[in-house]
């Protein structure tokens, strides 16, 4: 009789066993499917941040967002599509919002003051900077220090931090243009044109770059085309810069020539320099 009545809690026991290997096998299944899922959406993420359009990865990760409030990856993602969609207004207030988040740090801020910068809230942006610790030093914070400072007419600083971002990336060609720009603001000619031409030199896909360069020539009466890489529309189109500089200066046959040699460049009809000439010659 005993052993019947043992029979039955040991039973009970091995049901109950039964059951708890059973749960764990599920939430083994559950826990490697959650598991795929991380994997596919960070993947997903990835590709969205680099190859989608712009304003198709706003809208999902703004559906993202919207369900996952408390993470910063998907906030993150959020602020760098609009930032990329250029929705700077937009932008702003996302990185904004990261920069408040669990888990921001510094990097975070430096986007801030970027998207700031773009919007053109100068003020702001020099106050994001000023709020990173002086030992965080990176290519991007300085340029972003250099062109708060270009803002505010502080040359020398201005000079510093285009120098000190410059020593600090292997592809200096886009901060050497900034730096130019800021030479050819100041009227500073004959070194924007060097800085335009070292831009030139170390990337030669900044049209950018060689546009400011014939800006800088011109504004000295050096109207011949720079010896640079170019393609026929980049010739058509310098040439028509030129031409509107010449202009300014007063310079109307020169820009009348300049004007007729750009339109018989271009591979195409540009109209753009047809009515600049037909505007002088009328006038």
């Amino acid at each position: 009789m005993r052993q019947q009545f043992l029979i039955a809690p040991i039973m009970m026991c091995g049901l109950i066993l039964s059951a708890c290997e059973k749960e764990t096998e599920e939430e083994k299944v559950e826990r490697t499917y959650q598991e795929v899922n991380v994997i596919d959406e960070t993947n997903l993420n990835e590709v969205l941040l680099t190859a989608a359009d712009p304003n198709e990865a706003v809208t999902y990760f703004q559906g993202a967002a919207a369900k996952n409030p408390g993470r910063i990856d998907l906030q993150r993602g959020l602020a760098i599509s609009l930032s990329r969609a250029k929705r700077s207004t937009e932008a702003v207030s996302a990185w904004k919002k990261v920069t408040t988040m669990k888990g921001a740090g510094n990097v975070d801020k430096l986007e801030y003051a970027d998207a700031l910068v773009r919007a053109g809230n100068w003020d702001q942006a020099s106050s994001v900077l000023n709020s990173i610790p002086p030992t965080f030093e990176s290519f991007r914070r300085y340029r972003l220090e250099a062109l708060v400072a270009d803002s505010k007419q502080d040359w020398k600083r201005a000079d510093h931090f285009y120098e000190t971002a410059v020593g600090l990336t292997t592809r200096p060609g886009s901060v050497m243009n900034n730096w130019g720009y800021s030479k050819l603001t100041r009227g500073q000619f004959a070194e924007a044109e060097r800085l335009f031409a070292e831009a030139i030199r170390q990337d030669q896909s900044l049209f950018t770059a060689k546009n400011n360069l014939v800006l800088a020539r011109a504004a000295q009466g050096n109207y011949n085309m720079p010896v640079v890489p170019m393609t026929q529309v980049e010739r058509a189109r310098l040439l028509n810069t030129m031409g509107i500089t010449a202009v300014k200066q007063g310079d109307v046959t020169t820009a009348k020539n300049l004007f007729r040699e750009a339109i018989a460049t271009h591979p195409q009809h540009y109209d753009e320099a047809v009515r600049s000439l037909r505007a002088l010659e009328e006038a």
